[in-house]
């Protein structure tokens, strides 16, 4: 049966997971989306107006390279696990040598210290927030701005209100995180050599079930929780993932070119909108780009593990078997 788990329209794009197969004991189907173009540097800016939770949930916005994790890294942006009432989680994942056991100018609170993967049943070294940043109480409130900052000097994120976004985000395209105050993440170079950590990140949002974060019993049914297992809950319960989705206004990715000024507004994404001079990022010239899901591969997923072929998505688009 053919499933419309994805739609892009003017305004936004949405992406989710199935909430009309009554019996899914193979799984329930969710999407992937990916990025063709790939980053190592940069100021990333995502216009999230709705992010998906609930029971036996696990979501995330992040970057990576998953064909060579975890020597290139990975940074989460958003993600969190069943109902998401503590809020949103941001953490790196590395190789060994990378740490943050150093002062930090952020509002967010450390969790973990160690980026290595194979510390802390790789928790990573991560930074939680408020629950306003991530679940039902961001979603009531319109959502809001989550900006990256990605430099050799270290990685920053950002989290502003829908009522909250600066001035320079919201009109024209001349960002500038000087002006920002602190951020809710702080990750800096002192003790982790980013550039050697970080390398060759595709965008990637999805929505997975269970695992061994959501769908562990202590995580999953902790305190009450949630009610069953994990699997037993996600394969009968098909109305429950009605709320269950992503939806984005936009993403917006600037890059510096260290090229002379006449040659610096050549766009490097195939499918990418107008361009225009910002000054104010640093000191360099930046491209920009506009992503929609014209610009992602798509791949169909099952509970517990991603599988099925990537697809060229367009505009409006629909997952079929």
């Amino acid at each position: 049966m053919a499933q419309n788990l994805t739609f892009a329209s003017e305004s936004s794009a949405l992406l989710r997971v199935d909430s009309k197969e009554q019996n899914a004991t193979t799984g329930r189907k969710s999407v992937r989306i990916t990025s063709k173009n790939q980053y190592s540097d940069g100021l990333f800016i995502f216009d999230v107006m709705h992010s998906p939770f609930g029971c036996s949930l696990w979501p995330a916005l992040w970057m990576s390279d998953p064909n060579n994790w975890p020597d290139n890294g990975e940074i989460d942006i958003m993600e969190a696990v069943n109902k998401a009432s503590t809020g949103n989680l941001m953490s790196l994942h590395t190789s060994e040598g990378c740490t943050m056991d150093t002062q930090k100018k952020m509002i967010g609170n450390s969790e973990w210290l160690d980026c290595h993967n194979s510390t802390n049943y790789n928790s990573g070294c991560g930074v939680t927030a408020a629950s306003t940043t991530y679940g039902s109480s961001f979603n009531k409130n319109g959502g809001g701005i989550y900006a990256v900052e990605w430099r050799i000097d270290g990685i920053r994120i950002w989290f502003f209100p829908r009522s909250s976004i600066p001035g320079d985000i919201q009109v024209g395209n001349s960002p500038d995180p000087s002006t920002w105050g602190y951020p809710l993440a702080d990750f800096p170079r002192t003790q982790c050599n980013i550039g050697q950590h970080f390398r060759n990140h595709s965008i990637i949002v999805n929505i997975d079930f269970c695992g061994d974060w959501a769908g562990q019993p202590n995580v999953y049914g902790g305190n009450g929780t949630c009610p069953g297992t994990c699997s037993e809950y996600v394969s009968r319960n098909p109305t429950a993932y009605e709320d269950a989705y992503w939806e984005f206004s936009s993403f917006k990715v600037y890059q510096a070119l260290n090229i002379s000024s006449s040659e610096a507004y050549n766009i490097t994404n195939t499918l990418a909108a107008n361009i225009s001079r910002y000054p104010n990022y640093s000191a360099s010239n930046f491209n920009v780009s506009r992503y929609n899901l014209s610009n992602y591969n798509l791949s169909r997923n099952t509970e517990p593990n991603y599988s099925g072929s990537r697809l060229n998505v367009s505009n409006d688009v629909s997952v079929t078997e």
